[in-house]
């Protein structure tokens, strides 16, 4: 019992090995997840029991792709009936289904040097987390890490890119004169130039002590001196070897200097920098400020003393370069964490998180967002803020905007104005100029409004007009509003409210849909708009008028049954008018008949009008050419009388005849097509719009026989496009094929099928024998048998046998891999049944 339980478990793990891999359609695969949700199953089984089905990672993605494509159609923003969103309602099933973290709960990453912290309030992790709740609101729970690793890469701090792209180097301009409040130092590389009584010119670099070496005179200190104080050294020192001359010194190749950059920026460190850079550069060269750096209070230290202070944000936001001072050799610049740092979302030209100082305030972050865009509700903004262990929500009026200072992780949502009106009334319908307009002043009742929309137009029902008007609650209620009564004075003026809607309805709008149709044999058929008191003559002259094939004994009008005051279903759907016209104008119907509105007439074709249709003679007849058929059941014998007869060259058995594929026989030869690949199992599909049928086809004729017998079976009827061919006689027989050497022979009076296969070598090894069959030259076709002989023009076909492929190389591997698997399955078994 044991090892056939053993055995039997084996056999159940090996028959769900094969099932899991079989795959899920996504309709399938999103049924069974809303199935197993409904029973309470947890994510992670759904997912693993999902996999062992079959379903990849990928075709899971695809699923995700599919889900957040209908999220953007439909709208998770959106709000139903209850006046609730769909993502609040599935964050209320979240909190409430499955006992996680409610509405005010944090999701927490600590790693060894950080911590970072995002509520479900922001407006950023609301939409990351909407984007990963694919299947299942717990799923969020699973993906912690990845949700704050793409909240962090979404965080955009306006200005903190400005030090990392490419191409804002802030390199500095090397091709200017040199400033004369410029230092000089070791390195510098100084040309001192005598001009007047005396011309010299001395190129020397500063040396590490700091001096030049002037030939002739000695060392002179120049290091810490500005340009103009080296100059003014320079001529107390040599002024007296140069009384009559004059003298200037100019710095050359200027050189480099070493500055610290340390704190929060990419790359801390110590930078060679040319001797003319700034602080920004300094920064560029750094990589920029890093996801805690400030951007408002940069510090540079010289000599262990504060030099400056650089806003990058007064360099972006005003263009002032406040602070960007020229850097000395050993200067340290510092960058510390940021201060404050500000989410500014809604309706702001620059939606972004903005770095603020201490006690700065709405309005001054407002105005980095680049203030209100135009949609934007200005009396208030609505501020979240962390305040200790929970949130707190304030709203700021417009007033207090510059007094309100923020704090750390204040979000700063600004709202759009509400989508209604608060001064417009509108008129639609049959007025001269419908649309909404301004209530109060000149617009307080309903004669001012049909006033200043320029009065009723022609067709309208003035006397019952409808008014819609919003209730205090938001809901409609309806007015019945006679306008002319109002506009004559007969009725009192009725007064307009915010947001009332006065319809007046017109002719047009109830009879703008009504037309007539005419089809058949008029020069223009198709759809016309109605008219009163319309005729069937005017009617059919103003689709141009007859056609030469048009019957004018058989002209039908039918028309629509309507009666809206019918208790019961009647059995007449439709009633037809039968009419019979001669030069345009009705002989025999109902007298004075008028058209009604959706009349359907039909011109029907005359049976007794036809146009010539045509046939070809060609070949071996005396007068060749087109004939036109006098009759519809003309036959071939009466078209070859036509032509003049047979010459005395043509061979009649071996005339053919090609006849035009009409559209009913081109549908039924792709019909036939469909269905032989539908009989072959969909191999060797062929795409129909590909497929060319062709124009023509043969049909097989005995003409010899029509001839001798007209009247007769062979004696075919003809049709338009038929084209007959009667070739001269052809004492040769063709071979082809499956033989030993395809050939052409004369023709041997009774000689068998035997005796032409010969004459071409006999059979090849892989000739099917007995489907040989013969194409005659009229077009018929025969299989080898009795009685079957070859006769002048014809052509012998021997088919070959179907190929019979062997097993490729990767079939065989399977079978192998196949049997291995089994054979270890077998041993396996073997091993514990023992």
């Amino acid at each position: 019992m044991k090892k056939t339980f053993i055995l039997f478990s084996l056999l159940l793990l090996f028959s769900t090995s094969i099932m899991a891999q079989s795959t899920m359609t996504d309709e399938q695969v999103m049924q069974y997840v809303l199935e197993q949700r409904d029973k309470g199953i947890p994510q992670s089984q759904i997912v693993t029991q999902l996999m062992q089905r079959g379903v990849t990672v990928d075709q899971i993605r695809q699923l995700r792709k599919k889900y957040e494509q209908q999220k953007n159609s439909t709208g998770l923003g959106t709000k139903d009936i209850t006046g609730e969103s769909k993502y609040e309602k599935s964050r209320m099933r979240t909190s409430k289904g499955n006992g996680k973290k409610d509405a005010s709960s944090q999701y927490r990453k600590t790693d060894a040097n950080k911590s970072y912290s995002y509520d479900e309030n922001d407006a950023d992790f609301m939409q990351i987390k909407d984007e990963l709740n694919i299947l299942a609101p717990d799923s969020v729970e699973m993906m912690q890490d990845q949700l704050l690793q793409r909240l962090k890469s979404k965080r955009k701090v306006f200005g903190r890119d400005i030090f990392n792209q490419k191409n804002i180097s802030f390199e500095p301009n090397m091709n200017i004169a040199t400033p004369q409040n410029y230092k000089l130092g070791p390195g510098d590389a100084v040309f001192i130039d005598v001009w007047g009584a005396s011309q010299n010119t001395f190129q020397q670099t500063i040396s590490p002590d700091g001096t030049v070496q002037i030939e002739g005179f000695g060392p002179v200190q120049l290091s810490g001196l500005t340009v103009a104080q080296a100059n003014a050294r320079l001529r107390s020192q040599l002024g007296a070897r140069y009384q009559s001359s004059k003298m200037r010194l100019t710095v050359g190749e200027t050189r480099t200097i070493m500055v610290n950059v340390m704190g929060e920026v990419k790359t801390p460190g110590t930078y060679t920098l040319s001797a003319f850079a700034t602080v920004f550069h300094a920064l560029y060269m750094a990589g920029g400020i890093n996801d805690i750096g400030t951007l408002r209070n940069i510090k540079v230290y010289r000599n262990n003393h504060l030099v400056t202070v650089v806003d990058v944000y007064d360099y972006i936001l005003n263009g002032k370069l406040t602070g960007n001072v020229r850097l000395a050799d050993n200067d340290v610049i510092v960058v510390g964490p940021y201060d404050c740092l500000i989410n500014v979302s809604g309706k702001v030209k620059r939606p972004m998180y903005y770095e603020m100082r201490k006690n700065e305030s709405v309005g001054t972050v407002l105005g980095y967002a680049g203030g209100f865009t135009g949609d934007a509700y200005k009396k208030a903004v609505r501020i979240i803020r962390k305040s200790g262990r929970e949130l707190s929500v304030y709203n700021v009026g417009e007033f207090e905007m510059n007094n309100f200072q923020l704090a750390d992780e204040d979000s700063v949502s600004v709202d759009s104005v509400l989508q209604r009106f608060s001064n417009m009334v509108e008129v639609k319908g049959a007025v001269m100029r419908p649309g909404k307009y301004q209530v109060g002043g000149e617009i307080t009742s309903v004669r001012s409004l049909v006033e200043h929309a320029d009065g009723l137009s022609e067709d309208a029902f003035a006397a019952h007009a409808v008014m819609h008007r919003m209730k205090a609650d938001r809901t409609l209620e309806v007015l019945s509003v006679d306008v002319a009564g109002i506009m004559s004075g007969k009725v009192a003026d009725i007064p307009l409210r915010n947001e009332d809607v006065l319809f007046i309805p017109g002719k047009s709008d109830v009879k703008k849909d009504e037309e007539l149709t005419i089809k058949g044999e008029v020069v223009y058929p198709g759809t016309y708009a109605y008219a009163e008191n319309e005729t069937l003559e005017d009617f059919i002259l103003q689709a141009g008028g007859l056609k030469d094939a048009a019957s004018t004994v058989n002209v039908s009008v039918d028309r629509r049954i309507t009666d809206p005051k019918a208790t019961t279903a009647s059995d007449e759907i439709a009633k037809t008018f039968s009419f019979a016209l001669k030069d345009g104008f009705v002989i025999d119907g109902e007298p004075g008949f008028k058209l009604m509105p959706y009349d359907v007439v039909t011109v029907r074709r005359s049976p007794g009008y036809f146009e010539q249709e045509d046939v070809t003679v060609q070949g071996e007849v005396l007068f060749g050419g087109n004939y036109t058929l006098s009759r519809k059941s003309e036959r071939l014998s009466e078209m070859i009388k036509k032509a003049g007869g047979l010459s005395n060259m043509a061979y009649a058995k071996g005339a053919r005849l090609e006849r035009t594929i009409t559209p009913e026989e081109r549908l039924r030869m792709e019909s036939v097509i469909k269905m032989a690949q539908m009989q072959a199992g969909g191999k060797d599909s062929v795409n129909m719009n590909k497929l060319d049928i062709g124009s023509t086809y043969y049909v097989g004729i005995e003409l010899d026989k029509a001839l001798a017998n007209p009247g007769g079976d062979e004696d075919i009827v003809l049709r338009q496009g038929d084209r007959i061919l009667v070739p001269q006689y052809s004492g040769t027989v063709k071979v082809n094929g499956e033989v030993m050497y395809p050939n052409t022979v004369g023709f041997r009076q009774g000689k068998n099928l035997s005796y032409y296969i010969d004459q071409a070598g006999g059979y090849s090894s892989s000739a099917k024998k007995s489907h040989t069959y013969i194409i005659y030259m009229n077009g018929t076709v025969a299989k080898m048998g009795r009685g079957i002989k070859p006769q002048p023009g014809c052509e012998i076909v021997v088919p070959s046998k179907p190929k019979r492929s062997g097993l490729s190389l990767p079939e065989i591997l399977t079978i192998g891999t196949s049997t291995a698997s089994i054979a270890t399955m077998i041993a396996t078994l073997a091993t514990l049944i023992k």
